[in-house]
């Protein structure tokens, strides 16, 4: 039951939208000429809050500079991106919260027994009843039986939801193994994918990456007190910042859907390539988004949250990370592509991919299993943090982390295939 009350395809969303069209159709004159059939839904989303538009264009990927060793990983290579929206910031941890409290929403409703049956057939959480369960009474919790705290797990016998089991079901579609030409007479059923994931982030990463130092307030306090509300989410592993993704895309076009307007393409990490092109801002040969080959500005202003000199961390303002919309845009309008949290992109890490990689949107990827190995498992993190030297915000910089793992400097930004002028009926 779960699973169809989670998610659902762009496939079958794209097929629903073009509906059954038998004899004339609405609107279409029934003459004998052609004249074309258009979908039957308007027009979709309007400008997407929060993005930003990044226009086509071609640039540079690779160092900006002749850095001999740095082109084992990384050769310079002109490459062309197609346009996409982006998120003017770094997922927030307000925008995160979201994603959380929906989906222990959903688990608590299913828990209660608050569902109901559409018109398809379908089961689908019923949002109204959902929204008087109150979560803050303890009886109502002690009724969520398979979401709370095992009783040995609890501090003075308080009843509390477990963050372990606030799991969203993720499903999607398989395109690039379905589009194999070796699997093409393989029925639908063999691309379709689904799995379990936990959504909480892992505050405990505060103090797991920095051994013999106090963090102990950051671990208590970044994910659960208002004052962060606006600061990037960290302790978001890949796998998490996908399931992001997805539940983004099934939140908005079940909203469309039943506003019968058209879906839209589905919300992603950036590939390492849109996200170098994007950090530019237009600027192909620069090394850093603001342009220049300096980390202050003529006033000798810090121009990114980093970790100047031998560490003097609050110089540029910020300890730790600060708001996610701190400091100038780039040239698109973008926020921190340099500093503050480095950033999760969608694609697999190995050393020799600019050397067969195509030239036109670039990007290789791997969906690795939890069998695999480690070094299957590396995805391109982009952008630098808090805590690293200048070195790791330059634009062309490449780095990796596990899928599976979490750090208290890592987070994300989302993209959407959709046109750069958007109806606004």
């Amino acid at each position: 039951m779960k699973s169809k009350l989670l998610a659902l395809t762009a496939l079958t969303a794209a097929l629903a939208s073009i509906g059954c069209n038998k004899g004339k159709s609405k609107g279409v004159p029934d003459n004998g000429q052609l004249v074309g059939v258009a979908p039957n839904a308007r027009p979709g989303m309007t400008k997407p809050v929060g993005m930003v538009y990044v226009p086509p264009g071609t640039f540079h990927m690779g160092p900006s500079d002749e850095d001999i060793n740095f082109n084992y990983t990384a050769r310079n290579k002109q490459v062309s991106i197609n346009g996409f929206w982006m998120d003017a910031t770094e997922v927030t941890n307000n925008e995160y919260r979201q994603f959380v409290n929906w989906t222990r929403d959903s688990l608590a409703a299913i828990e209660m027994g608050f569902i109901k049956n559409s018109s398809n057939g379908d089961t689908a959480v019923d949002w109204k009843r959902a929204q008087t369960i109150k979560l803050n009474d303890k009886g109502t919790l002690e009724k969520l039986t398979k979401l709370v705290l095992a009783p040995d797990n609890r501090l003075y016998n308080k009843v509390e939801l477990d963050p372990a089991k606030i799991v969203y079901n993720v499903q999607g579609f398989d395109l690039k193994e379905a589009a194999k030409r070796e699997n093409k007479d393989k029925p639908r059923k063999d691309f379709i994918y689904r799995y379990d994931q936990a959504v909480y982030p892992d505050t405990l990463v505060w103090m797991r990456d920095f051994s013999y130092s106090y963090n102990e307030p950051m671990t208590k306090r970044y994910f659960a007190h208002p004052s962060f509300g606006n600061y990037p989410v960290v302790g978001v592993t890949w796998k998490q910042a996908v399931a992001f993704c997805h539940w983004r895309s099934h939140y908005l076009n079940s909203f469309l859907e039943k506003k019968k307007r058209a879906v839209e393409s589905d919300f992603r990490l950036p590939t390492e390539a849109e996200w170098e092109y994007a950090a530019r801002g237009g600027r192909s040969q620069s090394m850093y988004p603001w342009g220049n080959p300096y980390l202050r500005n003529k006033k000798g202003c810090l121009l990114a949250n980093f970790k100047p000199g031998r560490g003097n961390y609050p110089e540029d303002g910020g300890f730790y990370t600060v708001r996610a919309d701190a400091y100038w845009p780039n040239d698109f309008g973008l926020y921190n592509m340099a500093g503050n949290v480095a950033e999760w992109t969608s694609s697999y890490f190995y050393e020799g991919a600019y050397n067969f990689q195509h030239d036109m949107n670039p990007d290789v990827r791997y969906n690795a299993k939890d069998s695999d190995a480690p070094r299957m498992k590396r995805k391109v993190v982009r952008g630098g943090s808090w805590k690293d030297i200048g070195y790791f915000l330059q634009t062309s910089t490449r780095s990796y982390e596990y899928q599976d793992t979490a750090k208290s400097y890592i987070g994300f930004r989302c993209v959407i295939d959709l046109p750069a002028q958007i109806s606004r009926r």
